[in-house]
Formats: C-alpha cells, structure tokens, sequence
C-alpha cells in the first residue's frame, strides 16, 4: 500500500536529519565532508558576488525541480557567509524560483508543467484551486507542498500573481530559517539539535498538510 503523501514527505525529511546526525556525529564521516565543502567555501569567500549569484539562482531552480536542491551548499554558504545572509539568499531563490514557476504555468500550461512537477500531485489539486481561491488556503497549499507544485498549479489556473507571490514569501520564512539553522548545527556538531530540527520540521509539514486537506474538505471538494 502506497505511504500517505501526508507521511512520505515527513519521512524524507526526518530521514535526511537523521542522515546528517549519524555523519555528524562520526569526527572521520563529518571530517570528509568539511573537507569537500571546504573547497566550495573557498570559491564563495573569494569571489562572493558571483558566488551569491550562483548560490541565489541554484536555490530558484530547486524551487522549480522537483528532483534538484541546493540544500547540500547550505553548510559551506553559513561557514562561508553567516547564517542571515545564507538564509535571505536561500528565501530569495526560492521566491524567484516560485514566480518564474508560476510564469511557466501561467504562459505554457499544463503540458509542459507535467515534465517539471509529479503529473499525481498536479492531477491531485488542479480542480481544487481557481483564481477566486482564499489566500489563506493558498498560503496553507505552500507550506504544506514542495515548492514547485503550488507555483506551477497556480500558474495554470491564473491565481493572481501578487498575492501568490505575497503567499509564497511568507511561506519561505520559516523554511529558509530551518534549513540554515540545520546547516549551522551540521558544521558544529549538534546531533541532537539536527534532530529535534528534522521532528519539528516533520510536524510542521504534517499540519500544515492536514489543516489544508481539512480546509478544502469543508469546501466540499475533497476526499480522502
């Protein structure tokens, strides 16, 4: 039987926490990986403009693709920059990715869509999302789904493109700041810190997809 997407997604991220804790906590493991990231760093702290650049437009592509993320440059960009910088680079990507997403919806529908995000989970909210949506259940959608599949949906049925942007930048807050703390706890070691991150983020994402399945429930346009 399929894993609720509910579940499956919440699983992925405890497990990619409990990844990092397990290497963190090797001094051989979390060594190796410093040293790699070190040579990333370098290349970040000598020539920062274009490294800001390049870190910005790899985080927007991964709010595009579902198969890509640039999280694994997350440690090296707080050695490198500090966590603040890091987490505004990391939440401007993700904005710029989630409206060129939206203009790809927006301008050449679905068809090409269905190559870049899972035809399912399109198929899945498609008829439950118009442009006449409440924003409150749009920003619920983007905290509660990978970043690609609201901007995209949304692009298709023409929601107005302000108040998706409005909608996708509150929604990266908290992301964003997440992600980088758990870059910072990486580099330092802080095992347990890396995993209560990866429960609460995991919670975070169950709630947030169950008070939206329950919002579009009482709207009369959902089962389970």
């Amino acid at each position: 039987m399929p894993l609720h997407p509910r579940w499956r997604r919440a699983l992925v991220i405890v497990a990619l926490c409990l990844a990092l804790a397990l290497v963190a906590s090797s001094a051989a493991l979390h060594g190796t990986l410093l040293r790699l990231l070190g040579a990333v760093e370098g290349i970040m702290q000598s020539e920062p403009a274009l490294a800001a650049t390049l870190y910005t437009l790899l985080a927007a592509a991964s709010a595009m693709l579902a198969f890509f993320s640039s999280s694994v440059l997350v440690p090296a960009a707080v050695h490198a920059w500090g966590m603040p910088t890091t987490a505004a680079l990391l939440w401007l990507g993700w904005v710029l990715g989630g409206a060129l997403a939206y203009l790809v919806g927006r301008a050449l529908g679905r068809t090409v869509v269905q190559s870049l995000a899972s035809k399912e989970v399109l198929a899945q909210y498609e008829d439950r999302f118009t442009e006449r949506t409440p924003w409150g259940l749009v920003l619920l959608f983007q905290l509660a789904l990978p970043s690609e599949v609201p901007g995209y949906l949304l692009g298709i049925v023409r929601y107005p493109m302000l108040r998706f942007l409005a909608a996708a930048a509150i929604a990266e807050v908290p992301v964003a700041v997440l992600v980088v703390y758990l870059g910072d706890s990486f580099m330092a070691r802080r095992t347990l810190a890396l995993v209560a991150a990866g429960a609460l983020a995991a919670a975070l994402s169950v709630g947030a997809y169950v008070v939206l399945h329950r919002r579009l429930e009482r709207g009369g346009v959902v089962s389970r």
